[in-house]
């Protein structure tokens, strides 16, 4: 299943390199899938030390997407 999240802290990208630049700098994100752990906080550090499968983060005001 894969863990959708969107950027925190009212953060925001334009481009898919930036997000990516984020995601590898451990920046935090919002998990916006439903279930137990929807509105806490993740970053890349979290989802590989918890096996987290495929990550959708959405950007540009929640309308664009890469899979990481």
């Amino acid at each position: 299943m894969t863990l959708t999240v969107s950027p925190a802290y009212g953060r925001d990208y334009k481009s898919r390199d930036a997000v990516l630049e984020d995601w590898h700098d451990n920046k935090d994100f919002i998990v916006e899938s439903f279930g137990p752990h929807m509105g806490r906080y993740i970053n890349k550090a979290d989802a590989e030390a918890n096996l987290v499968g495929p990550v959708e983060i959405r950007y540009a005001k929640l309308t664009k997407a890469v899979i990481v």
